[in-house]
């Protein structure tokens, strides 16, 4: 991150509080968030405030953040990038492990610290924000298709249980927030052309009337694309439309509100896993969505209203609610002899969700005695309900099955989920270099389903459980020197079921997997950040133990049970670099060791047999022990650029036993471009682009614990884009 421009980061929007106020001795007082959303952005404000970190006047402003945090400039994401996933983007975070499955109709594979590696769908284990509303549903699982990558303003990781500010998670929380609009009013478009067909156009307008400090003022960003692939793989083409907009009112001296929608629909295919054997004779294949014509449909709306007062010169409020509806509709690879076992839901997946939200917040500023306290205190409300079909995956044809049509309907339940969660939470400057924060959650969250599919051999399967666990959470910084800061941090995450982990038993038999219980994980870490000229060095030890880890049992068919697996620990160390060398040029460098075992022997069923069960000491699927990450890049305001990066990714198990792994990788992509500017209103920016530049043949994702040994989602081979962005300023 270049460091000319002041930093103020945040995480999670305005509607929950400051992780930390800790800084070094000479850093800036806390920002005061008065005035956001509402025209030109201050320097010195946020959008949103989990963490409020002090202005830097230079360097970077993840210095003064006792907890592991990265935080990516949106110039960054669309630099010289198809801005169509967030895996283009991420490699230089360490811990994040972000893998493209080449799967749209699955999304991406994200981690953090090994929590979410074993995923089948979507993201959890960690949870993700947008612009404050978040990605993650109440049960915990989440997804990146409707992130906005053109209007995306930036890009917060925070890696592991270290705030009271959310919870249902244990790897950590990934934030994104949007653009707010500014004088003068600019109006962009943009488009990309890639290998297999890849075509992404988009456009983006933006502005705002007055300078946001008067009653009436206004800002808005307004943004969508359109994208389409043939797909590297056999049935894996895919569509998908995205819009994101944020509108900031400015209501009088002492308050702002803003609204916020975002809109996805994605149709895609499905073109599953392979076999080491399949992968290795023909990556591009895919023989059971040519079979089965597997395909998903995602439809997604919702709407967001921020609320922002200055109550006084010490307190501030904030509230915050949202509302959205995701339809979903799967066609999976399940042959009809499976589903004669009138248990069995069916081939086909209908999913209607709506859910909601409300947070509101206090925060205090003040003294006690001689010390400054801040003190945030807040009621998080989420609620969702599910109405879940299945049904066949094919009709008779003179008793021949035909296969990739709605059939029979073999499931209809309702699913109620909601979480209730107090929070607070304290920073304290004891003294000029040392500063504590502290924090609790309390989080419950209530699972009901009702069954409408009542028929002879499948009964009422209807049932509901309830989760409590509280999340304690501290730190203690220390300010070595202005640029020198040491940690060390304590927190509890916690990761309760998804609907989806909840809806398949291992034994295969109907109904909830209702036994199935939340983890909780305990971490440590000490941790140490160090300005160096204009750049910053950080690095991070932790250890993770997880009580009733979440792992997959049983994996077949695009349909995945889940057990807990009793004790698991992570270790770990994390390492980063992000150096301005010169002028115009920058490297980044990013390395990240990870060791995830089971502590004891694991059984995923009722009872196995001695080969069945799964030793202590194994390591856990899905998570590879060593990443690694290296960029140079050459960005000119204007004229030529150029850069170029390389990924290393150790092995990685694909199953429990340890018996099949994707085998290591190291790639590299390269880029080039030029910039034009004239007549102080039109700018252009055309670039180019090779990835796996030699050609590698590996292993981009893997599904763990693939009952038929379908392990392997194979990465595209090398590939090119380029695209041009020409934009207008309105003087």
């Amino acid at each position: 991150m270049n460091n000319k421009t002041p930093i103020a980061i945040g995480v999670l929007s305005s509607l929950l509080l400051p992780l930390s106020v800790s800084y070094a001795a000479t850093a800036a007082t806390p920002v005061k968030p008065a005035t956001p959303d509402v025209a030109a952005k201050p320097a010195s404000t946020s959008d949103s405030t989990l963490m409020i970190i002090k202005q830097q006047q230079s360097g970077l402003s993840e210095l003064d953040t006792p907890a592991a945090v990265s935080v990516i400039d949106g110039d960054d994401l669309r630099r010289s990038k198809p801005q169509v996933n967030l895996s283009e983007s991420l490699g230089a975070v360490p811990g994040l492990q972000v893998q493209n499955r080449q799967n749209y109709s699955q999304d991406l594979q994200l981690s953090v610290r090994g929590f979410g590696s074993s995923s089948t769908y979507g993201v959890s284990g960690v949870r993700m924000y947008v612009d404050g509303i978040p990605a993650t549903m109440p049960d915990g699982q989440g997804q990146t298709s409707n992130i906005d990558l053109n209007s995306a303003d930036k890009i917060e990781v925070l890696r592991g249980p270290f705030s009271a500010l959310y919870g249902n998670a244990s790897g950590g929380v990934v934030n994104v927030d949007t653009q707010s609009g500014s004088q003068p009013t600019q109006l962009s478009v943009g488009t990309y052309y890639g290998s297999y067909g890849s075509f992404r156009n988009s456009v983006k307008a933006s502005g705002a009337t007055g300078d946001g400090t008067h009653a009436g003022d206004v800002n808005y960003t307004l943004s969508a694309s359109r994208f389409t692939t043939q797909g590297f793989r056999d049935d894996s083409s895919a569509r998908k439309n995205l819009g994101n907009g944020k509108l900031g009112v400015r209501i009088d001296d002492v308050s702002t509100l803003t609204l916020m929608f975002n809109s996805v629909t994605v149709d895609a295919g499905d073109p599953g896993g392979l076999t080491d054997a399949e992968w290795k004779a023909n990556p591009t294949q895919s023989p059971r969505a040519d079979q089965y014509n597997t395909r998903k449909t995602i439809d997604q709306t919702q709407f967001g209203l921020r609320y922002q007062r200055d109550m006084s010169e010490h307190d501030q409020l904030s509230i915050m609610t949202y509302q959205g509806e995701r339809h979903t509709t799967q066609y999976q690879s399940i042959p009809m002899s499976a589903q004669k076992n009138p248990a069995h839901s069916g081939g086909v997946i209908v999913l209607s969700r709506s859910y909601q939200g409300i947070d509101t917040r206090w925060k205090h500023d003040g003294n006690l005695g001689s010390v400054p306290v801040t003190l945030t205190g807040g009621l998080d409300y989420e609620t969702m309900t599910e109405r879940r079909q299945g049904y066949e995956n094919y009709t008779l044809d003179n008793g021949v099955p035909d296969y990739g049509v709605k059939g029979n309907e073999r499931r209809n339940e309702k699913n109620t989920m909601w979480n209730l969660d107090p929070y607070l939470q304290t920073s304290w400057k004891l003294t000029p270099r040392w500063t504590l924060d502290a924090g609790m959650r309390y989080s419950t969250v209530s699972f009901d389903s009702k069954d409408y599919y009542i028929t002879q051999g499948n009964g009422d399967d209807s049932g509901s459980t309830r989760y409590h666990k509280m999340l304690p959470m501290g730190s203690l910084n220390y300010a070595l020197t202005p640029a020198w800061n040491l940690y060390v941090s304590a927190g509890r995450g916690f990761e309760t079921p998804t609907i989806n982990q909840l809806s398949y038993r291992p034994d295969g038999a109907s109904g909830l997997n209702i036994n199935l219980q939340p983890s909780t994980s305990n971490t440590v870490e000490m941790g140490s950040k160090t300005r160096i000229g204009d750049g910053l060095l950080t690095a991070a030890v932790f250890q993770t133990d997880t009580d009733n880890d979440l792992v997959v049992a049983t994996s077949s068919g695009g349909r995945t049970s889940y057990a807990n697996a009793g004790k698991t620990r992570r270790r770990g160390l994390e390492l980063s670099l992000d150096q301005q060398l010169a002028m115009d040029w920058r490297v980044r460098m990013a390395w990240t060791l990870l060791d995830a075992t089971y502590r004891n022997d694991v059984c995923a069923s009722t009872s196995c047999t001695a080969d069945e069960v799964v030793p202590a000491g194994n390591r856990m699927p899905g998570i590879a022990r060593n990443m690694g990450y290296a960029s140079l890049e050459w960005a000119p305001p204007e004229g030529f650029h150029a850069g170029a990066d390389i990924r290393y990714m150790s092995n990685i198990q694909a199953n429990d036993d340890n018996t099949a792994q994707a085998p290591a990788y190291t790639v590299t992509g390269v880029n080039a471009g030029y910039r034009l500017n004239w007549r102080d209103n039109w700018s252009l920016d055309l670039f180019s682009r090779v990835d796996n530049l030699f050609d590698r043949h590996y292993v981009g994702s893997v599904i763990v614990n693939e009952s038929n040994g379908r392990y392997f989602e194979p990465a595209a081979g090398r590939n090119w884009g380029g695209g041009a962005t020409l934009t207008y300023t309105f003087e």
